[in-house]
């Protein structure tokens, strides 16, 4: 595995979502009560930008349609999104977290 870093813990407070580019890769990280997960940012419905939407729990909410990701698995939890979304081991290094896209 080759974690990159991507960003100090304390750019990412719990509830939220925040978009870093990793290794090519557009990454919505999210932080679930002090636990991070990385996914693609873009929805598979039609491409909208995860990391805009809806942090609720461990899903996360697509800003155009509505569509919601376990951000955990990158499973489909509601429609029109019927494809998963691919996510990224994460890996908390003292207070910077790293993803590991390859």
């Amino acid at each position: 595995m080759s974690y990159e870093r991507v960003a100090p813990t304390s750019d990412v407070p719990a509830g939220q979502v925040r978009v870093f580019a990793v290794g090519g890769h557009s990454i919505a990280l999210a932080n679930v009560d002090g636990a991070y997960y990385a996914i693609d940012n873009l929805c598979t419905h039609d491409g909208g930008p995860l990391g805009e939407g809806t942090l609720v729990g461990g899903e996360v909410e697509c800003p155009r349609h509505g569509a919601r990701f376990d951000v955990r698995s990158g499973a489909v939890r509601a429609l029109p999104a019927v494809r998963p979304v691919r996510s990224y081991p994460v890996r908390i290094d003292g207070d910077e977290v790293s993803v590991d896209v390859g």
